[in-house]
């Protein structure tokens, strides 16, 4: 298992987008499908999770509608809208180019500064 990992302010939405991305999911579903993808690295509280995804929905970049779980409890299902899609993707090459940033300066040697 993986160390868990301290998120960067500013990174659940972009975490819950991708959730959502690969298929509709309920709330707690959203908690472990990000658990699973990030290999057990990252761990979202609940009272985190919930206000993100009401933000989301109202933003516009969720949509939700009421199903029953694999429990049979009723549940708020998530998908991505098309201005979520469209977000995840700017998002997503941003963070590529930080990351591809940020190893470049830390692989850098004493000579080569």
């Amino acid at each position: 298992m993986t160390e868990p990992a301290e998120l960067m302010r500013g990174t659940l939405d972009l975490l819950i987008l991708k959730a959502v991305s690969l298929g509709p999911v309920h709330g707690y579903g959203v908690l472990l499908r990000i658990e699973q993808i990030s290999g057990g690295a990252f761990s979202i509280e609940q009272g985190s999770l919930y206000p993100a995804l009401y933000k989301l929905e109202f933003t516009g970049m969720l949509a939700a509608e009421w199903g029953t779980s694999d429990s049979n409890r009723r549940a708020k299902y998530y998908q991505l809208t098309a201005a979520g899609r469209k977000r995840l993707r700017e998002e997503t090459t941003g963070w590529r180019r930080v990351v591809a940033a940020m190893a470049a300066a830390l692989s850098a040697r004493a000579e080569e500064a």
